[in-house]
């Protein structure tokens, strides 16, 4: 009776324990579940995330048989292959600080530089243990924070990847329209190679024109500053023998006429103190 009793207490305990046992294992599958669930800001914020990740944004080939990405537009996604290497180039002078991958098991990633001192390029070699994976990698650097996706495939794979950076890009464009800007003559609508300079101006006044030119509509009288805070000239035109008064304004320094002229008298003053400055269109 003893023996028996000892062994239904036995069973009930052994009974107790595969109940606490599957218990718990209830509530870790049920914690898994409601951790699956999403809040809607949640579900908000992933799908965002994901849209992010896989659209398709702007790649080009750059010097070398480079890939190019624009930095920022969507998460790059890098492709590598077993037995090959990816290098992945940052922009020159830029200080690598951190380098996290998701699975630091099957890839490996080493840094490597290139350049002279002072302007050096860091490059990320990465390389993936088999084929079929993905991972995500995060680079923190002096200037920005690099969101990278890693594949590997069984045979293709990116040799090089780098990055057009939208600052670049702007400062390319600003310094291509100061260019532009610095061919277009003041008051002109059209580049410097497109205008008419072939006038001749005879005459002496403190305020003789420095340019005339004309786009074919318009004509351009550009004075010297000394002009600046007294009475311009007053233009008359030449035609059939006789000084016509013609529409013409005054900007700064410039002065437009609203047509073309082929001959033309700048007068200021009156009696001795007159001073004349003749134009004439040459042939």
């Amino acid at each position: 009776m003893e023996w028996r009793a000892t062994s239904m207490a036995a069973g009930t305990s052994r009974g107790a324990l595969l109940a606490l046992i599957v218990a718990a294992g209830g509530l870790a599958l049920c914690d898994t579940a409601i951790a699956q669930q999403l809040t809607a800001n949640e579900t908000r914020g992933t799908s965002l995330s994901t849209h992010w990740q896989q659209s398709i944004g702007v790649v080009t080939r750059g010097p070398d048989g480079k890939v190019v990405f624009l930095f920022g537009q969507v998460q790059p996604s890098i492709v590598c292959s077993p037995l090959q290497v990816c290098d992945i180039e940052l922009q020159a002078g830029e200080v690598v600080r951190d380098v996290l991958v998701g699975d630091t098991v099957r890839w490996k990633v080493e840094p490597a530089t290139s350049g002279a001192p002072g302007g050096q390029a860091v490059h990320l070699i990465v390389k993936p243990a088999e084929s079929g994976l993905v991972t995500s990698m995060v680079v923190t650097t002096s200037r920005r924070t690099y969101h990278i996706q890693l594949k590997s495939h069984h045979s293709q794979y990116m040799a090089r990847a780098g990055f057009e950076y939208p600052e670049d890009v702007n400062a390319r464009l600003a310094e291509i329209n100061a260019r532009m800007e610095a061919s277009i003559v003041p008051g002109a609508s059209v580049p410097a190679d497109q205008l008419n300079f072939n006038f001749s101006v005879s005459g002496s006044a403190g305020w003789r024109p420095t340019r005339i030119y004309s786009d074919g509509l318009k004509t351009y009288i550009q004075f010297p500053s000394s002009l600046t805070g007294r009475a311009a000239p007053v233009l008359f035109v030449v035609s059939g023998g006789e000084n016509r008064i013609v529409n013409y304004r005054i900007t700064g320094t410039m002065m437009v006429v609203d047509y073309h002229i082929d001959h033309a008298i700048l007068v200021s003053g009156v009696g001795r103190s007159q001073e004349k400055i003749t134009i004439r269109r040459r042939s």
